[in-house]
């Protein structure tokens, strides 16, 4: 179990975070017309998970804006939005703001996912939500890159991330 805050206040994540190295778990999550998506949907490509709690709120919405923009300029490589969030909201949000450069995914029928990625919150208010994390796979699917961002209110660090695809 790993720890984060919010606010400056701890909060315990359940699961196994992955560590550079690792091989990715399988999952099954829910893409923007309801059906299930693989990770397997995705064989061959480099990924980029940007794990977050709600896109409805700041900092999330920042770092989908800001993987959308740099995806556009990677070879070979998705960005995967993973929440909670359900498929009309991840949609309204990404159609309102523009944004064709990343594939959003909901845990709606893929709660495993939170578990076996080590961001499921056990404690706190958010219970029932992801952890903000970054995890970069290869194109076999190997963690190339694993960032559990220590404070939720922060974002990501983009640099290291996109850095791991270099």
């Amino acid at each position: 179990m790993s720890s984060v805050t919010l606010g400056g206040n701890p909060i315990e994540v359940s699961g196994a975070f992955p560590q550079a190295g690792d091989a990715a778990k399988p999952f099954t999550l829910v893409g923007k017309d309801l059906a299930d998506v693989s990770l397997s949907a995705f064989a061959g490509k480099n990924k980029v998970l940007n794990i977050f709690p709600s896109i409805d709120t700041p900092t999330c919405a920042t770092s989908v804006r800001h993987f959308n923009e740099s995806a556009s300029k990677l070879a070979n490589t998705v960005v995967l939005c993973i929440s909670a969030d359900l498929p009309f909201a991840q949609n309204r949000f990404c159609g309102a703001e523009g944004l064709e450069n990343v594939v959003t995914l909901s845990t709606m029928r893929g709660r495993q996912f939170l578990n076996d990625y080590g961001v499921e919150f056990a404690t706190g208010p958010l219970v029932g939500v992801a952890a903000r994390a970054v995890v970069v796979l290869d194109a076999n699917d190997k963690v190339l890159h694993a960032e559990l961002v220590a404070e939720i209110k922060d974002e990501p660090n983009y640099e290291a991330a996109l850095k791991a695809l270099a």
